[in-house]
């Protein structure tokens, strides 16, 4: 049986590299989504467990559709809790994101929950990630090389804490989720508020200059969204969701529709 995670990781090269790497987001829990996503190109799919109807059966369904189909998966977690961490690796994801961290203790806690001791704590199961028990020696050296930890930066305590959280070992880039970053300011979606401008400014500033993957989620499925990250060295991008794409063409051609039968 061939299993993805313990081929070497092109994304992990990419942020050991600082290089430019593109993925989306996964809400819709159905292979056909991924299936449609792998013809544009992307590198990479993050799975959501956290604001998404996904369960872990689910999950490693995609999982496995993501990776035959030539990309990598990430799961961004429900928390930065343990077991769900092992599962989701268990079931082979090639590396998780990880919502709401504030410090460095909860950056090095995430890392020790992917890798096994010594380097971490995570507790040794056999499922798929592993080929359900006929190739644990490979998938441990995998593990330990290749797997991605990513931290989503998305509360001001984090952004006070960020030349810490980025120094831990083991982190290999950041993703920056604007929402809940501007709402533990107070100021939820105000994305133009001179205040929030600030902090985000403060992020790029300190991630380039330590030389680290600087990510975003652009939401946004118009691709000058993106274009702008890219001009601003981000490197580590989510080029919009499952549903937007779906959503913004549908409503974009059906207005133009309806125009002209006006």
């Amino acid at each position: 049986m061939k299993n993805f995670t313990h081929i070497k990781s092109k994304l992990k090269q990419r942020l050991k590299d600082n290089e430019l790497t593109i993925g989306s987001w996964l809400t819709i829990p159905h292979q056909a989504v991924v299936e449609i996503l792998s013809s544009a190109d992307f590198e990479w799919l993050t799975i959501d467990l956290e604001h998404a109807a996904v369960d872990i059966e689910t999950a490693q369904n995609l999982i496995s559709h993501v990776q035959a189909n030539g990309m990598e998966a990430l799961v961004r977690v429900s928390k930065n809790e343990e077991v769900v961490i092992k599962r989701v690796m268990d079931a082979g994801a090639n590396g998780v994101i990880i919502p709401m961290v504030k410090n460095v203790d909860e950056v090095k806690q995430a890392v020790s929950y992917v890798k096994y001791p010594p380097f971490g704590k995570r507790g040794v199961g056999l499922s798929r990630a592993q080929h359900y028990g006929t190739a644990f020696e490979s998938y441990k050296k995998w593990v330990q090389e290749e797997s991605v930890v990513i931290a989503q930066i998305e509360h001001i305590e984090a952004v006070n804490n960020l030349e810490g959280i980025l120094s831990v070992e083991g982190l290999d880039g950041i993703i920056v989720g604007p929402y809940d970053l501007s709402a533990s300011m107070g100021k939820p979606g105000m994305f133009d508020d001179d205040d929030v401008k600030e902090v985000l400014n403060r992020i790029d500033t300190i991630t380039l200059r330590m030389n680290k993957p600087l990510g975003f989620h652009v939401i946004d499925s118009n691709h000058m969204k993106m274009m702008e990250k890219i001009k601003k060295q981000y490197t580590f991008l989510a080029f919009s969701l499952d549903f937007f794409f779906l959503g913004d063409m549908a409503r974009k051609e059906m207005k133009l529709l309806k125009g002209k039968l006006q």
